[in-house]
């Protein structure tokens, strides 16, 4: 099985960082419920408050899509959509050597 690693970076706006922490602090339990999720870690950057990444990785890439498109990452989306500098999403295979 090869598994799908996803590093999302999300960028919140100064004046909003406590806010989108939060929102997204509420999404990590039922991420981890979800088909497919094998680990779903958020980090905050030691050197930029207003920065988080999440680590992720899933079974497949279906697996993925589908919480991208579950009610609670939607529903924290329409929360912090505005408060947000960026997001931007890698996805990665890991090379085996």
């Amino acid at each position: 099985m090869n598994t799908l690693t996803c590093i999302a970076k999300i960028t919140a706006k100064e004046a909003h960082r406590n806010i989108v922490f939060s929102e997204l602090t509420k999404i990590v339990l039922p991420t981890l419920k979800e088909q497919g999720c094998i680990n779903y870690d958020l980090h905050t950057d030691n050197e930029n408050g207003n920065v988080f990444m999440f680590h992720e990785n899933w079974e497949s890439e279906q697996d993925l899509n589908n919480h991208l498109e579950s009610a609670h990452i939607k529903e924290c989306f329409s929360v912090i959509g505005e408060m947000l500098e960026s997001v931007e999403i890698t996805k990665l295979s890991k090379v085996n050597v």
